[in-house]
C-alpha cells in the first residue's frame, strides 16, 4: 500500500482509539490491535505506522508522560479525560521518535482528533500543551519555523 498523508492520518486516528481502549481496559495491546484489524477496514490505513504508534506509546508510557506533565496547568494525569491523555501520549511519541513528521503536522492532527473525539474545547488544551512539548523536543525545528 502507498503511504500517504491520508493513510497516516487514519493510522493516527485508529492508534488514538486503540490507546484510549488500552488505557480504559488494560487489555493486552496485541489483543486490542488484533480487534482493530478484525473490526475495521484497514485497507486505507498505514498499518505499519498504526502498529508503531500503538506499541511505541504502550512501551514508553512513563517516559512520554514525563515529557508533558509539567505543562498540564496544575492538573494530574488522572484528571485528564482519556481522549486527551491518549492524544498527548501519541503526539509526544511522534515528536520524540518520528522526526520525519513535521511538528506542526503532529499538532494539527491531534487538534483535529481532539475536536472530533475530545471534550468541548479540549483541542485548545491539547494545542497549548503540544506547542510547549514541541518546543522542548523539536526546539531547532520550532525555532526555524518561527524565524521564517
Amino acid at each position: 500500500m502507498k503511504v500517504s498523508a491520508a493513510t497516516r492520518s487514519r493510522a493516527r486516528h485508529f492508534a488514538m482509539q486503540a490507546i484510549y481502549q488500552w488505557q480504559i481496559s488494560s487489555n493486552p495491546i496485541n489483543l486490542i490491535e488484533a480487534e482493530y484489524h478484525a473490526d475495521n477496514d484497514m485497507s486505507k490505513v498505514d498499518t505499519e505506522y498504526f502498529h508503531e504508534l500503538f506499541h511505541g506509546v504502550a512501551s514508553s508510557k512513563s517516559e512520554l508522560d514525563e515529557q508533558f506533565t509539567r505543562y498540564l496547568k496544575g492538573m494530574t494525569l488522572e484528571q485528564l479525560d482519556p481522549v486527551t491523555l491518549a492524544l498527548l501520549r501519541l503526539s509526544t511519541y511522534e515528536f520524540k521518535n518520528r522526526i520525519d513528521v513535521p511538528y506542526r503536522v503532529v499538532i494539527n492532527e491531534s487538534v483535529n482528533l481532539a475536536k472530533k473525539f475530545g471534550a468541548e474545547d479540549s483541542h485548545k488544551f491539547v494545542n497549548g500543551v503540544l506547542d510547549r512539548v514541541a518546543g522542548d523536543l523539536r526546539s531547532a525545528e520550532v525555532s526555524a519555523k518561527r524565524r521564517s
